[in-house]
């Protein structure tokens, strides 16, 4: 299918969110046992160990302490999240099958691609945002950098030699990686894989220079020092990283990125079961312990209403179709 401009989205949205496409999924539900009462499986579209898998994880964990049921992550990673979004979008609405969608999945994929076999506002019920993630600039330790500006001009002194990594071609890490190269002026290669775990591989082992990840997936490269941390991506700075200067505080205040995770459903999913997933989920969220866990790996826990994840969406969306026109890979439709 076409995507569809921001502009274009109003009568899809009507149908995609709008009561009425729950009443007959309602009707069978409505026939079946309290929810759930059996496992639920939660599509991943990235690979394991990156930020929104982290997050999903702990999630998990306390959904299945809470239910009674085992919840189970399902990486789907590749194609940039197109193949996992895909998965659910395809899914049974009935509440088992619900997706872990984030950034570059739900709102930068319709601008860097001129097909997709989903629509964001059309084929998912929106449940709650789950959490927001600080983004991060590291470099591989043996580069002779220490602070953004280093990197910058070391990139302006050897054109065309630094390597940068993404989680794929269109994802928030590139954009982001895109940002840092048209506000700074530099000419750089960009090479893209397939989820941030090879990314992170590639980087630790000196085959690329630089990357932009999410907190919370390079957490620990980071503290172990096989990472060295730049700066925040932030507005402020991160309060997981008190001590690390924002992009703007070292000369590049337009590179503010900010990662985000949520929790979708098929569209048709029965109302009742949006709630619950809602209401304990947010629930799970609240707990000082998952509060601290997430805080001090740079993530904050939102729990949001299936109404304010909607919006959310959609000025998301209106968002990242300008940054995609800015860097230039934004896709006529």
């Amino acid at each position: 299918m076409k995507t569809k401009t921001i502009a274009g989205y109003g009568a899809v949205i009507a149908l995609g969110f709008a009561a009425g496409t729950l009443c007959i999924a309602g009707k069978a539900h409505a026939q079946a046992g309290a929810f759930p009462d059996r496992p639920v499986r939660i599509v991943l579209p990235t690979s394991a160990g990156s930020g929104v898998d982290i997050t999903a994880r702990a999630i998990a964990q306390k959904l299945s302490e809470a239910w009674g049921q085992q919840v189970v992550v399902d990486n789907r990673p590749g194609a940039n999240g197109i193949i996992g979004m895909e998965t659910v979008a395809k899914a049974k609405p009935d509440g088992y099958t619900l997706l872990q969608g984030f950034t570059s999945a739900l709102t930068i994929n319709p601008y860097v691609y001129k097909s997709l076999p989903y629509d964001t506002f059309r084929d998912y019920a929106p449940i709650t945002q789950t959490a927001t993630n600080t983004m991060v600039l590291v470099v591989n330790p043996a580069l002779p950098v220490r602070t953004v500006k280093d990197l910058v001009a070391l990139g302006k002194a050897r054109p065309g030699e630094l390597v940068y990594a993404s989680a794929g071609i269109g994802n928030l890490t590139h954009l982001a990686g895109e940002l840092l190269r048209v506000e700074a002026g530099l000419k750089v290669l960009h090479v893209p894989y397939k989820g941030e775990t090879p990314a992170f591989t590639d980087l630790v082992g000196g085959q690329t220079a630089y990357m932009f990840s999410a907190a919370l997936g390079v957490a620990a490269h980071i503290t172990s020092g096989k990472l060295r941390l730049l700066a925040t991506c932030g507005e402020t700075r991160a309060s997981a990283f008190p001590n690390v200067p924002t992009m703007g505080e070292s000369g590049l205040p337009k590179v503010v990125v900010t990662g985000w995770g949520g929790w979708l459903a098929p569209a048709g999913t029965p109302a009742d079961i949006i709630q619950k997933v809602q209401r304990d989920t947010a629930r799970v969220l609240g707990l000082p312990d998952m509060r601290e866990r997430l805080g001090t790996l740079g993530a904050e826990p939102v729990g949001s209403s299936a109404a304010e994840f909607a919006a959310f969406l959609r000025a998301e969306a209106d968002k990242w179709s300008r940054v995609t026109r800015e860097a230039g890979i934004y896709q006529s439709q």
